[in-house]
């Protein structure tokens, strides 16, 4: 390259940089109202964005607050069945109870002249079936 050469790009560039840093401070109309909805649309959407932060938190400690009910009444409804079946187990056996007493006095009040062992054969048969006859008997009305 010769020394013109060198001189002419150099001479460009030097120019290219300066137009660049100076920059253009003509801004036509069309875009300056461009630019404002644009920061207008910026603005709307920075407040949606915090007031959707906000619910996210709201939900998120409402949401906390629910697990723990969740987590309460599951441990009570885990009592509560504990409780159940212990009452459930308690019933059946003052049935069982209820059952073993009035067999050996309606067998020997309706045949006194039968013999025990006749009696207590007849009564064991008698308790699961003296159970569901009241069942099928309310079915009927």
């Amino acid at each position: 390259m010769s020394h013109r050469q060198r001189r002419f790009v150099g001479a460009v560039l030097c120019v290219g940089v300066a137009v660049t840093l100076a920059g253009c401070d003509y801004w036509p109309p069309a875009l300056q109202d461009e630019i404002e909805q644009l920061r207008a649309e910026i603005q709307t959407l920075t407040m949606e964005k915090t007031q959707l932060q906000a619910q996210v938190v709201d939900l998120a400690r409402v949401k906390q607050e629910l697990q723990g009910q969740l987590e309460d009444l599951s441990r009570t409804n885990r009592e509560k069945g504990v409780i159940i079946s212990g009452l459930q187990s308690q019933l059946e056996t003052l049935r069982i109870k209820a059952v073993k007493a009035m067999s050996p006095k309606a067998s020997t009040h309706k045949s006194p002249s039968r013999s025990p062992a006749g009696s207590a054969s007849k009564g064991t048969t008698k308790s699961p079936g003296s159970r569901h006859a009241a069942p099928r008997s309310m079915g009927v009305r």
